[in-house]
């Protein structure tokens, strides 16, 4: 992992598969930016019924621009955006005086690389799920929208579907979402 390389699927079924038998697990959850394939989603239906997909459509320049300027903390790990949520001091970590750095993957070249691998292991994975669940998808064409307001939308949508009894809770609903903002 420290290396980049992805954890083996069985390693993340079985921490999932345990994570979603605790006590608050069994009210619902959801996964963001998991599965990533269909073979992940098979696995994961072993172990889990989910009720619904949250698809964020969002243009691909913006993912650029937004993952291309989010910073991390080398120390505590905090997360900056140079454009959106910038540090009181360039180049610090508000938090803890650490040094701020942009991950290799969060580069503007390997952000689209990551975008074309994207899209051919997503796809798949959108025809597995429309046979199965609902599909709910949420658009954002504006680069300064606040992630709050896509939460907004996306607790909406879920209302519309009866997918959440109250405000902020999804009841016994399992959703997945997909999510390329950053910060």
């Amino acid at each position: 992992m420290n290396k980049g390389a992805l954890v083996p699927d069985d390693i993340v079924i079985d921490i999932l598969e345990k994570r979603i038998k605790e006590p608050n697990g069994e009210k619902g959850f959801i996964l963001d930016g998991y599965p990533r394939t269909v073979q992940q989603a098979q696995a994961l239906d072993k172990i889990a019924k989910i009720d619904a997909v949250i698809r964020l459509i969002v243009p691909e320049w913006i993912i650029i621009e937004r993952l291309s300027n989010r910073r991390i903390c080398r120390n505590c790990g905090e997360v900056y955006n140079l454009r959106y949520l910038k540090p009181k001091i360039e180049g610090v970590c508000d938090k803890c005086g650490g040094q701020l750095y942009q991950r290799e993957d969060d580069k503007p070249e390997v952000v689209k690389e990551r975008l074309k691998v994207y899209e051919r292991q997503t796809q798949p994975l959108i025809e597995y799920y429309k046979q199965k669940i609902s599909i709910i998808e949420v658009e954002n064409k504006q680069i300064d929208t606040p992630p709050e307001t896509i939460i907004e939308k996306m607790i909406n949508e879920l209302k519309k579907a009866n997918m959440i009894k109250s405000k902020n809770k999804l009841g016994t609903r399992n959703c997945l979402t997909k999510s390329l903002f950053g910060a």
